[in-house]
């Protein structure tokens, strides 16, 4: 008998109603003949008040008593599921983290996974029950409740589904498909049936809120199909998957926007051999997560400029640490650039595919957008310009590499 695995998010079950809605989800995949693990978040924007609480009652609340407090909202939401099964005639259990036996590290609210004993939900499942995990958090090698970050109730969802071998991970939500563009910002944006890991990672990163990376990369390491599909609707989502034929027969899959963006420029340095190991050591101690990292020299040779890209709420924090790096060579100058939006092309085809650079800055320059920085890998192009210009840049790119028209079927 095969496992499912479905992970239901904060909006999902934000009341009694959608609370059912879940639970009716998972009776209909066990009448189907499989066995059924869910994975559930804290109701509605119950973690952000939480969080908010915290904030009232101290200005520097600790790493650890934060998880302490956090994962009291998957609790609620666990408990109030595996009643509504419970309600409509049929067997649930509700585990916490610590229960089900998700072991991580102990880097409190940023917690990795380490491992998952399976054998209490192996167990359970074979008695025919209903077993509904909470999201977003496990525990130490010390017992002390953790949690997993942003997005961690996705990550729980697909390790688990790694760990059991699970057919399918399926990730209810409030879109319903992972669509050619944000269709709130492209009205023509097309809903995709299939998308590879390697893709649905770029639009993560470039500011698709679908599903977050780490979720996306444990999918990818253990090849667990992922699907992405409404908690609302019938119809089906989109497949996130291990490259497959006819994948590869678009050059552009999607486009996506991000527009919390800032540049930082350390200019004027010397060029000399360990200047950049000396400023990303620096960096890497402050734990900023960087998106883009652009070096660009002189004709001499002599002195380089490194761009950092970075989100705009922690540009000013990144701006003094790399003053501090900056202090060190004579001449070296700090600037910061905000209010930038960066828009991404994303597709597998470009592996093999020329031209798309230069269709994509056509399609700008027709509007009129100026591009203020360009960085590449082999699937995407990104682009970095004026936040006031982002909604248009998406749109002229998604016209110019007609994501709203359907491929060609292959033969």
């Amino acid at each position: 008998m095969g496992i499912v695995v479905q992970k239901f998010g904060g909006t999902s079950v934000e009341d009694a109603y959608r609370i059912h809605l879940a639970a009716r989800r998972a009776i209909r995949t066990l009448l189907d003949g499989k066995q059924v693990v869910l994975v559930v978040s804290a109701m509605g924007d119950t973690t952000d008040r939480l969080i908010r609480l915290a904030c009232q009652v101290t200005r520097r609340p600790s790493k650890r008593e934060m998880d302490m407090l956090l994962a009291t909202g998957e609790q609620v939401s666990i408990a109030l599921v595996a009643m509504a099964i419970h309600e409509a005639g049929y067997d649930a259990v509700s585990l916490t983290g610590a229960q089900v036996g998700l072991l991580t590290d102990s880097r409190h609210t940023e917690a990795r996974i380490r491992s998952i004993n399976t054998e209490r939900i192996r167990r359970l499942l074979s008695r025919g029950q209903i077993v509904i995990v909470a999201g977003f958090q496990g525990v130490d090698p010390e017992f002390n409740i953790t949690t997993l970050g942003r997005g961690g109730s996705d990550t729980t969802a697909v390790a688990l589904a790694a760990a059991l071998s699970a057919e399918v991970c399926e990730i209810y939500t409030d879109v319903d498909a992972v669509y050619t563009a944000d269709p709130r910002l492209v009205p023509s944006a097309r809903r995709l049936e299939k998308i590879s890991y390697d893709e649905m990672l770029e639009l993560a990163s470039g500011g698709a809120t679908v599903m977050h990376a780490r979720a996306i990369e444990l999918g990818k390491k253990f090849n667990v199909p992922i699907h992405v599909r409404s908690s609302f609707v019938e119809h089906p989502g989109t497949i996130i998957m291990e490259q497959a034929t006819g994948l590869e027969e678009v050059a552009v899959r999607a486009c996506t926007l991000r527009t919390d963006v800032a540049c930082i420029t350390l200019s004027n340095l010397p060029a000399i051999p360990g200047i950049e190991a000396a400023i990303f050591e620096h960096l890497a101690r402050h734990n900023f997560a960087l998106d883009d990292i652009i070096q660009i020299s002189d004709r001499e040779g002599r002195r380089k400029s490194v761009c950092l890209t970075v989100s705009q709420s922690s540009a000013a924090e990144t701006r003094c640490v790399a003053e501090s790096v900056a202090s060190r060579y004579p001449g070296a100058q700090v600037t910061v650039q905000t209010g930038l939006a960066r828009l991404s092309v994303v597709g597998l085809g470009m592996r093999s595919r020329s031209g798309i650079a230069a269709r994509l800055f056509a399609a700008l320059a027709e509007e009129q957008i100026g591009v203020e920085n360009v960085s590449t890998s082999e699937i995407v192009i990104s682009v970095l310009v004026r936040e006031a210009d982002g909604q248009r840049a998406l749109q002229a790119a998604h016209r110019a590499f007609e994501l709203d028209r359907a491929p060609a079927p292959t033969t």
